[in-house]
């Protein structure tokens, strides 16, 4: 009876928590009116977005990716090329942008899924550094470093005799992509918490002992790998809607690197860890601004101090308050993933 109250004020405070997230994200246009911040709102949104997906691979499936960004610049330039050259529709050229990118990651893992630590960080750097380059010197395609300009906003969504959404408005496209990061979010916490969840931790954590209880550690880490870029994919198609230019140095190999410090200062193997990196390293170099180059100092030092003395990141500080004081905050902040995290 206790286990069973139990499960369900921890499911009840999960919901809580987002419903709230729900609400924030309803109120914050409503706060920040002007364009700037609206900006900088829709941007950590696609941030999100990216972070989960590299959370999925490296927090639950233990695949260290070092190329995140590349499968981002796939969905993009699929989704543009398909839109400003051949007139598909943005919703259709969505799906494709998704699919490009998911494809991309699961042919890169069939091929690197049996390596391991850094080995596999370089093979994913590699495919990173290959896609740049494809990138800028196909240029009957991609425009090469010319970029591709004037990249036209989601059409309007029209529902007859009640209301028609214009996703020009900046308000509606960060509701928009803010929908689809709590969907994303919402997938792969019911996906970690499922078998498919429980394979992937036990194939990270000792693939031989996987392997004897029958999990099929190749197959899980291409499932992860196709899930996490397909989700990049869709925020690269996002991103360029968003922009409305799209240049090749927008997925150079240093992007990658500022997601997978998202993921590791927030804490890797819990998603709330990721939402909350993303969020951090969006914001703040942002109110750091009026410091001027003071604020790289402090934006590094920052960085280096939470790496050094947070080894479970940010989420990790929480759920350890969480367990000191009990509570359904506990299991609303925890889910399957690394202990440290």
């Amino acid at each position: 009876m206790t286990s069973t109250s139990s499960r369900w004020a921890f499911g009840s405070a999960r919901w809580l928590w987002l419903l709230g997230c729900i609400a924030v994200i309803a109120v914050l246009p409503l706060i920040f009116q002007d364009s700037y911040w609206r900006g900088v709102m829709t941007i950590c949104a696609i941030n999100i977005m990216l972070a989960l997906g590299l959370d999925f691979i490296f927090g639950y499936a233990g695949q260290l990716s070092l190329g995140h960004s590349a499968f981002s610049g796939i969905g993009a330039y699929t989704s543009t090329v398909l839109v400003t050259a051949l007139g598909v529709n943005f919703w259709i050229a969505a799906l494709c942008g998704i699919g490009a990118g998911g494809l991309a990651g699961v042919l890169l893992s069939v091929f690197a899924v049996r390596l391991k630590g850094h080995y596999l960080a370089i093979a994913s750097l590699g495919f990173a550094v290959i896609t740049y380059q494809i990138l800028v010197n196909w240029i009957s395609v991609t425009q090469g470093p010319l970029g591709i300009y004037g990249i036209p906003s989601p059409p309007p969504l029209t529902i007859p005799g009640v209301v028609t959404i214009s996703f020009a408005d900046q308000q509606n496209f960060f509701y928009l992509v803010a929908g689809a990061a709590v969907l994303s979010y919402l997938m792969l916490y019911n996906l970690t918490r499922s078998p498919i969840g429980d394979a992937l931790i036990a194939v990270r954590e000792d693939e031989i002992s996987a392997a004897s209880l029958g999990i099929r550690g190749t197959k899980w880490k291409v499932v992860a790998f196709g899930i996490g870029c397909a989700i990049a994919g869709l925020a690269g198609c996002f991103y360029a809607s968003f922009i409305g230019t799209l240049v090749p140095d927008a997925f150079f190999i240093l992007e990658s690197f500022m997601l997978l410090a998202m993921v590791v200062i927030g804490g890797r193997g819990n998603l709330w860890g990721a939402v909350l990196g993303a969020v951090l390293l969006t914001v703040v170099p942002e109110l750091l601004r009026g410091i001027g180059d003071f604020r790289l100092i402090t934006y590094g030092l920052a960085l280096t101090l939470v790496a050094l003395f947070l080894p479970g990141g940010l989420s990790g500080v929480l759920i350890q308050f969480a367990r000191r004081f009990g509570g359904g905050a506990r299991g609303a902040l925890s889910a399957k993933g690394p202990s440290h995290a």
